[in-house]
């Protein structure tokens, strides 16, 4: 069931939530100081694009809360809110509603990555 969600997952969006987490990476890459941010872009960029059968542990200290206080303010917050607007779109049909859940997921990543984890 989870390869046939994620293959109507990327037709109906997952590929553009990848290519954001992609871009930015790509964006955070440019400076040397941003390349941990780059990098967990890079590595929650697998999972917006095959989101199905995978979950999210939250966790890390007070290291990981710093980090993710800069990523919201300049990354995170712009992202979260785009899967969220469409994630909110999806769940508007019954038959939306696991994609809409989804969106929801990277959007709540998208506001803290650091110290999470993809299990």
């Amino acid at each position: 069931m989870s390869l046939l969600g994620n293959i109507i997952w990327l037709v109906f969006g997952g590929f553009v939530s990848g290519l954001g987490w992609l871009l930015s990476g790509v964006v955070w890459c440019i400076s040397i100081i941003g390349i941990p941010y780059g990098l967990q872009c890079f590595k929650f960029a697998k999972l917006s694009f095959t989101p199905f059968g995978h979950d999210i542990q939250y966790g890390g200290g007070a290291v990981s809360f710093l980090v993710n206080v800069i990523w919201f303010f300049l990354n995170g917050w712009w992202m979260a809110l785009g899967n969220f607007l469409i994630g909110c779109i999806w769940c508007i049909t019954i038959v939306g509603i696991p994609f809409g859940k989804q969106f929801f997921k990277i959007a709540k990543l998208s506001l803290s990555p650091f110290g999470s984890t993809v299990a």
